[in-house]
């Protein structure tokens, strides 16, 4: 492995099986009440879930409906002990094994995701990453959450631009993903490796059970 190489993991069914935004929404609103949002989102989840509603949409619309209103100070709180206590559950062992690999041969890795950066950053500076690429949240001048989106989801495209501001010229050596919205950022890496099960948009790359 080359010697201080930029390396790029996704995290939710890469590093980490299954899905973290439900749970960190269920852990900062209790089943009720998520619940109830995501009954009252089944519209656009449906859709987005048949492919007839756009991933942003049917994200910011449940953040929407989960977070505005509370106070940049408790989701921080939130987000904090959600990474201590329950990310961890979940990990994929295989790919903790490869990311500590990385970071014995003296390579940057960075946690590249659309889950909030509220959560995956704590929990990628405990796990040691360089950096996290994440989904921002905005906030109002009183510091209270809107729900919406500071900036672009960080999803397909918007994985592969933001990288590029943060590398400049340099490569990007290896990444491992394992969704549709994976594809550009595996792309733009001169190892690409898709984790999981295959898919059609993947043909062609290399995989990690």
């Amino acid at each position: 492995m080359i010697g201080k190489a930029w390396v790029a993991f996704d995290f939710d069914g890469t590093l980490r099986r299954g899905d973290s935004l439900v749970g960190f929404l269920l852990d900062l609103l209790g089943p009720a009440s998520l619940g109830g949002a995501l009954a009252f989102e089944s519209p656009w989840l449906l859709g987005h879930a048949a492919g007839w509603v756009a991933n942003d949409v049917a994200k910011e619309r449940l953040l929407r409906r989960c977070l505005r209103g509370f106070s940049r100070a408790r989701l921080q709180e939130a987000g904090e002990r959600f990474a201590a206590e329950k990310l961890p559950r979940g990990l994929r062992p295989a790919m903790v094994q490869r990311l500590r690999a990385h970071q014995a041969a003296g390579h940057r890795c960075l946690l590249v995701t659309a889950s909030p950066s509220l959560y995956t950053a704590p929990w990628a500076r405990a796990m040691g990453f360089h950096a996290t690429i994440g989904t921002e949240l905005e906030f109002d001048p009183r510091e209270l959450a809107s729900g919406r989106f500071a900036g672009l989801n960080c999803w397909g495209p918007e994985k592969a631009r933001r990288l590029r501001e943060l590398l400049g010229e340099q490569t990007l050596e290896y990444a491992y993903g394992d969704t549709r919205g994976d594809r550009e950022m595996l792309a733009m890496a001169r190892r690409g490796w898709l984790v999981g099960r295959a898919n059609a948009w993947g043909e062609g790359l290399p995989r990690l059970d």
